[in-house]
C-alpha cells in the first residue's frame, strides 16, 4: 500500500498546533503515573480481559447512572449495536432516529440488520418529538433519541409515544454522561442507555471503550452474553455473540477518572458554557441555544448557529482558537445513505443547521481568558464582516 489511509495522525498533528484547542488529553492525564500503578497491579496479576477493575467500574457506573446494571463493552458504536441485537431488532425493523448525529448512531442500527428512519431536528440540535409518530410504521420497533452536545432530549414526552405504540427507546448517551432531566437520570425515561468512553468524551479512557446500563436484568443478562461471545463460564456457549469486551486496563484509567476527575470536568464544562452565552448573546449574528431551568447539560459540545460560518471558521483558526464543525453533512445526505433514499430537503432544519453551526473548546482546560479571548474575537469579526 503506496498510501496509508488512517487520516488521522495528520489531523492531530494540524489541531495541536492551535493554543485554544479543543484537544485536552495531554492536560488531562498529565497525572498519568498515578494511574500507571494501578495499571502495575492489573500486569501483576495478569488481569487483563473481564477483570476485577471492570466490576468495579461497572458498579461504579451503576451508581453514578441510577441504573440497577451497567455493562461495560468495547466501544459507544458496540454500545448501541449490542443494545439493538438484545431487544431483538434486526431485519425487516425500523428504527426512528435523527439525521444530526455522528455516523455511529445510524451504523450500529444498519448493521444490525435494522432501517433507520429520520425525524428532523429541532434548534437545540435534538429530535424533534412531536414528528415522531408521523413517522411509525407497523415495522417501527425502536426510537433511538440522540442527546446531542450533552443536552437531553423531552425524554419524558418521547417515552408516552413510545409506551403508547409499544416500542423501545434506546438513548444515545455518547455525549451525555451526568446529564440529567427535571433532575431524574436519563436511564429513568429508556430501555437503554448507551455511552462512549472515547478519548474526547467526558469520561475518557485511553482507547476506545463503551458501556450500556439498563434497569432490566433480562435485558443485563441477555448483553453479558452477547459482548462476552454467548459464553456462561470457559466451556458453555448458551447463545453466539461478540466479542466487545472492555480491557482491564481501560476499566482501570475509568475508575481513576470517576474517582478523581468526572465531577470537576462536569462542573467545569456547565461554567465554561455559561460564560460563552452571557458573553456572546448581544451578538445578533450568533444564536446560542436557549436553556431551561430543568435539564443539565454537560456540555461535551458548545455549540452556536452563526452567520458566515466557514469564513468565521477560518478567523478563528487563524488567531489559534480550534473552533470545528460538527457536522457538516446530516446523515441522510451521506454517500453511505443513499440505500435510504433521502434527498436534499427532506430535513430542513438539520441542513440548516449542518451549514450554521460551529463549536468552540469548552472543557475543563480553557481559561477564563481564553473564554474572553474567543467570544471577543467572534464579536470582533462581526463588526468587521
Amino acid at each position: 500500500m503506496k498510501k496509508n489511509l488512517n487520516y488521522l495522525p495528520k489531523q492531530y498533528k494540524k489541531n495541536n498546533k492551535l493554543k485554544i484547542n479543543h484537544s485536552y488529553l495531554i492536560e488531562q492525564f498529565s497525572d498519568y503515573k498515578k494511574i500507571f500503578k494501578n495499571i502495575e497491579k492489573v500486569i501483576k496479576k495478569g488481569d487483563y480481559t473481564q477483570g476485577k477493575e471492570v466490576n468495579k467500574f461497572e458498579k461504579n457506573l451503576a451508581k453514578r447512572t441510577g441504573a440497577k446494571f451497567a455493562i461495560s463493552v468495547g466501544n459507544g458504536t458496540d454500545a448501541l449495536f449490542l443494545a439493538l441485537k438484545a431487544l431483538g431488532i434486526g431485519k425487516n425493523d425500523e428504527v426512528i432516529t435523527t439525521p444530526f448525529t455522528f455516523i455511529a448512531t445510524i451504523g450500529a442500527i444498519v448493521t444490525a440488520g435494522a432501517k433507520p428512519v429520520f425525524v428532523d431536528i429541532k434548534d437545540d440540535y435534538n429530535i424533534d418529538e412531536k414528528k415522531i409518530r408521523f413517522a411509525i410504521t407497523k415495522k417501527t420497533k425502536a426510537i433511538m433519541p440522540v442527546h446531542w452536545g450533552g443536552r437531553p432530549c423531552e425524554l419524558h414526552k418521547i417515552k408516552f409515544i413510545a409506551k403508547k405504540y409499544n416500542l423501545k427507546v434506546i438513548q444515545d448517551s455518547c455525549h451525555a454522561i451526568d446529564a440529567k432531566l427535571n433532575n431524574r437520570h436519563l436511564i429513568s425515561y429508556g430501555d437503554i442507555c448507551t455511552y462512549s468512553m472515547h478519548p474526547l468524551k467526558n469520561l475518557n479512557v485511553w482507547g476506545d471503550g463503551g458501556f450500556i446500563i439498563t434497569q432490566n436484568s433480562k435485558l443485563a443478562k441477555k448483553l453479558y452474553l452477547i459482548k462476552n461471545h454467548g459464553l456462561i463460564n470457559r466451556d458453555t456457549c448458551k447463545i453466539f455473540g461478540f466479542n466487545s469486551r472492555l480491557d482491564t486496563i481501560q476499566a482501570v484509567v475509568a475508575n481513576y477518572k470517576i474517582k478523581n476527575k468526572l465531577n470537576n470536568i462536569t462542573f467545569k464544562r456547565i461554567k465554561n458554557a455559561n460564560l460563552f452565552d452571557k458573553l456572546l448573546k448581544k451578538n445578533s449574528n450568533v444564536l446560542t441555544i436557549k436553556r431551561s431551568s430543568n435539564l443539565k447539560e454537560v456540555f461535551h459540545l458548545y455549540q452556536i448557529n452563526v452567520k458566515k460560518r466557514d469564513k468565521l471558521k477560518k478567523y478563528l483558526i487563524k488567531n489559534n482558537v480550534d473552533a470545528k464543525v460538527h457536522y457538516p453533512i446530516p446523515i441522510h445526505l451521506q454517500p453511505a445513505a443513499k440505500f435510504l433514499k433521502y434527498k436534499k430537503g427532506d430535513f430542513p432544519n438539520a441542513e440548516r443547521i449542518a451549514k450554521t453551526t460551529l463549536s468552540l473548546p469548552v472543557h475543563e482546560f480553557i481559561e477564563k481568558r481564553d473564554i474572553y479571548y474567543t467570544a471577543g474575537l467572534i464579536n470582533k469579526f462581526y463588526k468587521s464582516n
